[in-house]
């Protein structure tokens, strides 16, 4: 009975494999959502296309791509609730040995899905849409009937900011705010209704009619800990430096946010919420190592944003490589390729065309061959020497970021230098108070140790004093005690 019982591997495999298995489901579930929007996209631009008013027809981008952002922020909202929930149980599974354990287990699951699922539509937009979508002859299709979306003319870096925006925004304004202040309140209501309907009203004339501060506090909401509000400021985090390239403005809302919730905190902590325990702890624990992972991963993405996105390479390439007076003049022309309409399968073609005369070419945004090459439709010389110039400014771009962040660490310290001079000032009293004390304490030994040598030398004597008493008195004749003092002088 005494002995404990330990978990061996053997217990803890099917929590793992819970875990496993539901958070691929779970990854496998936004997937799935992002691809329904991009179906949702795709089809209603279709429909739309056919519309036969003019100004539906002319905004069809504008409407498809705010509707399906809108989409895309109610399903981030949904699926957040749910893989909180979701990441809580799956680390209750795992019967984790420590409090410290289960905390970081969490947090490390519920970063993970909420990561997914915030960014999983973004990071579409930014480098997966426009980049499958074929060419003229061989588009790709998806159920048989249906292109897959192309970026608009202006490529994707407009939308990309459209969706960016409306997602981060729609996330502080609905989820950090509204619901942090809207949910305390309701549970609270229904906690209150919950426990006047169960309690029992007892007659007391003596009971004072106004609720005691306990009874007040009773009702709050309980506190669950700081995780959400971390949560919050982390995925924010992303938000503003892994696609800041694409929405420059994020810092700037970002900011906003966080004056207002700064108010709106303090207002749940007193008045929503009952008063947490206290606990000390030395730094913000694993959030630490989420926060450094991001500012290092933001680098990369905002290079291939700068890089992939933007034409900010292809515009340098054609400048300076390619434009006969260093101007941008000819650069859409340079951009574009040729295709030979006859080419195009039955069915495919266009069925009324905006030319009077006939139509044998026409352009397409990529750079590949002509129809006149022997290599036709292939990949351009072009097309090599612009993604060898991407992926140039990607390491670029990358390697002079970290070089500037090392460096400036090095410069700025952790630790403020009057800190630091007081931290030092105060060592230094500290050890100057221990050898103070240590030198009173060495004083007082010695004094202890001269005071028992004293003593010691004392008793020596008076056991000898008085052994050669006695054995005066032992020898002397009975009754004579004439000579003692002489006798005991000689001894």
């Amino acid at each position: 009975q005494t002995e404990k019982e330990k978990l061996t591997w053997s217990d803890r495999m099917p929590g793992y494999a819970a875990n496993f298995g539901l958070i691929l489901f779970m990854v496998m579930l936004t997937f799935s959502a992002v691809f329904g929007v991009i179906v949702y996209r795709i089809i209603t631009a279709a429909a739309l296309s056919f519309s036969t008013n003019e100004t539906t027809r002319s905004n069809v981008r504008v409407t498809v791509t705010a509707t399906a952002v809108i989409i895309n922020l109610v399903v981030v909202l949904i699926l957040d609730e749910i893989y909180g929930a979701v990441a809580k149980w799956l680390t209750e599974i795992e019967i984790p040995k420590t409090e410290k354990t289960f905390e970081e287990r969490l947090i490390l699951k519920a970063f993970l899905l909420k990561f997914v699922n915030s960014y999983a539509s973004i990071f579409y937009v930014a480098f997966f849409k426009g980049r499958f979508v074929g060419r003229p002859g061989r588009y790709v299709y998806v159920f048989e009937g249906y292109r897959m979306e192309e970026c608009a003319p202006g490529g994707c870096l407009m939308e990309l900011c459209i969706q960016l925006s409306i997602i981060m925004l729609g996330k502080q304004l609905i989820q950090n705010n509204l619901f942090e202040i809207g949910i305390p309140k309701l549970k609270k209501l229904f906690r209150k209704l919950k426990d006047e309907r169960t309690e029992v009203k007892e007659m007391d004339t003596n009971q004072s009619k106004d609720p005691q501060q306990w009874d007040l506090d009773y009702i709050l909401e309980p506190f669950t800990g700081l995780t959400p509000e971390y949560m919050e400021m982390i995925i924010q985090f992303g938000f503003v430096t892994l696609f800041v390239a694409s929405f420059p403005l994020a810092p700037v809302f970002a900011l906003l946010n966080n004056i207002i919730e700064v108010r709106l905190d303090a207002k749940k902590f007193v008045t929503e919420l009952r008063r947490p325990d206290t606990v000390r702890e030395k730094d913000i624990g694993i959030w630490y190592n989420i926060l450094s992972g991001i500012g290092k991963l933001s680098v990369i993405i905002n290079a291939f944003v700068i890089a992939v996105t933007s034409d900010f390479i292809p515009r340098l390439m054609y400048q300076y490589a390619y434009s006969q007076n260093g101007t941008m003049h000819g650069f859409i022309n340079h951009t574009l390729s040729y295709f030979n309409v006859s080419q195009l399968k039955a069915g495919t073609q266009p069925e009324n065309s905006l030319f009077a005369q006939e139509v044998s070419f026409c352009r397409f945004k990529d750079y590949r061959e002509p129809p006149w090459s022997p290599h036709q439709y292939e990949f351009s010389k072009q097309y090599w020497a612009v993604l060898s110039a991407r992926l140039a400014f990607v390491i670029l771009f990358q390697n002079l970021v970290m070089f500037l962040s090392v460096l400036v660490d090095w410069i700025i310290p952790d630790i403020p230098k009057d800190i630091s001079e007081q931290i030092k000032k105060e060592k230094a009293m500290l050890v100057d108070f221990f050898l103070k004390e240590e030198h009173e304490k060495l004083k007082l030994i010695e004094s202890f140790i001269a005071r028992d040598k004293r003593k010691r030398r004392s008793g020596t004597k008076s056991k000898r004093t008085r052994a050669a008493s006695f054995s005066q008195c032992h020898h002397s004749p009975k009754g004579s005690f004439t000579s003692f003092s002489s006798q005991h002088t000689v001894v």
